[in-house]
Order: C-alpha cells, then structure tokens, then sequence
C-alpha cells in the first residue's frame, strides 16, 4: 500500500505568548502545497524501514515514520512491515515534510490493518508525534492556534495561484529560530487578516515571526523576499522557522534562483 505525504506552508506565524510548559503558542494559517515523498508499506517478517532520496538526519529510531509505527503497535496487534520512504521533501526547510511522514504512516496504518481509527482518534495519536502532525491528517488549510494542535478551518482557496519555492540550503535550530522572538498578543489574528483582506494586502499584514531572527543571522534569506517581490510575487515569505522561501503569484515567471514551481 502506498500514500504520498506532502508539504505546507505557513501563511503567517504568529508567536502569541510562551506556555508554561516551555511550549509557545502560535496564531498561523497551515496550508497544503503539492510537493510529495513517497511512503509504501509492504507485508514483511520483519519490521524494517528503507529510505531514499533527499538525505535524512537521524537514525530511524528518530524518524516520525518509525515513531508512528511503533506508537500504534503499544495499542494494536500490527504485523511486521517493510516499509519505504521516497524522501523529496527537502528536511527541516519549515515545510512539514517529517511531520506529514508521521501523520500518513498513522493513516496508512489505520487503513491497512483496518484499525477504524477516526478522524479524531488519528489527531490524537498524530500529536504525540510533534505539535505539526496532527494538521496533515485532514490535511486542508486550517486556522491553527495552541502549540499546533487547535485547529478550524479557515476560508481559503489558493487555485489558480502559482507557488515558488526556493531553498536555500539553511539549517536554522529551533534554538535559533527561538532566539529573537517577543511574544505579542495584541495583533489582529491570522484567520481574520486572511478571511478578510485581499491576498494583496497581506504583505503588511501578515507576519512571520521568525523572519526578524533568520534575516538577521542570514541576510540572504532578505535578499530572497525582496527578489520574489519584485519579481511580482503578491505575497511572499519564509514558511515556518525557516529556511524555504515562497512567493505567491499570478504567474510563473523566469528566475533561475526559484527551486520549485507549484501549481496550487
């Protein structure tokens, strides 16, 4: 059986205040982008998991795939599996590429075995995997608040837009990421900017809080925004704590630093 994960985009992140569990809360729009790897399972005597592709960090007893496995066997009477991951989601790029691994293994577990978990129960499980996981088993924009596990649909359809995708090959730990940031509560949220302005208003309006760190430490990461606008992006920004770099347009247009071209 197969399934194919794919990645998001944050539209705007807003860091709201720090919980007292060391968490944060955050106010941001999860957004779903055609951008895939590839996850099969296979009957096996053993329980193995292959990868290829983009490279992963980490041995497999950290990879969230293995983690979701492991998480529904405590519960259930699963049968051993080969299990293959075709990664193409470039790796912590703020995209969600690990986390939509964790929550497809969850669902194509579910529907494998026939364990009729619903919708709810598969949230459930997806959080004890990381505070992301739980968005991509609806996996359909979503006005997100908590540490990442509330969520409500938001009123948006991207269609008809084309997305760019630049990676520039920058880690930035959550250390990093973390370092610059000062809570504020105070801002219109995300779900109202976005249900009620224009797409073209939301430069001014819709933040990434992480992007005053990140451009700072690496000003590169500026330098890519400022091009994707004058390029004619309608919105661009980095997606989650970094590094991928979007823009939003009407069109594609020719620039040999974009990676990716999506049609949304």
């Amino acid at each position: 059986m197969i399934s194919f994960p794919n990645a998001k985009i944050n539209l705007g992140l807003h860091i709201t205040s720090k919980r007292a569990d060391g968490y944060h809360n955050i106010d941001s729009c999860f957004y779903p982008i055609p951008l895939y790897d590839v996850l099969e399972i296979i009957e096996a005597n053993e329980t193995t998991l292959n990868t290829s592709g983009l490279d992963i960090d980490g041995s497999h007893s950290d990879n969230l795939i293995w983690k979701a496995y492991n998480l529904l066997k405590q519960d259930y009477d699963l049968s051993a599996l080969e299990i293959h991951l075709l990664k193409k989601i470039p790796m912590g790029a703020g995209m969600g590429g690990g986390s939509a691994d964790g929550a497809f293994m969850l669902k194509l577990l579910n529907e494998y075995f026939k364990l009729g978990l619903n919708t709810k129960e598969l949230e459930k499980y997806a959080l004890q995997l990381g505070s992301d996981c739980p968005f991509f088993v609806e996996n359909t924009a979503k006005h997100v608040t908590g540490r990442g596990e509330i969520m409500e649909p938001i009123d948006l359809d991207l269609k008809g837009y084309w997305l760019a995708l630049i990676y520039p090959g920058i880690h930035i730990s959550t250390k990093e990421a973390y370092s610059g940031i000062v809570p504020d509560n105070t801002r219109a949220s995300v779900k109202e900017i976005i249900e009620k302005e224009p797409i073209e208003n939301w430069n001014s309006l819709l933040a990434n809080d992480f992007e005053n760190t990140a451009f700072k430490n690496h000003p590169e990461l500026a330098s890519y925004k400022n091009e994707l606008y004058e390029l004619g992006a309608i919105y661009a920004a980095m997606t989650g704590s970094g590094s991928t770099m979007f823009g939003i347009f009407k069109e594609v247009v020719d620039y040999p630093k974009i990676d990716k071209w999506l049609e949304l």
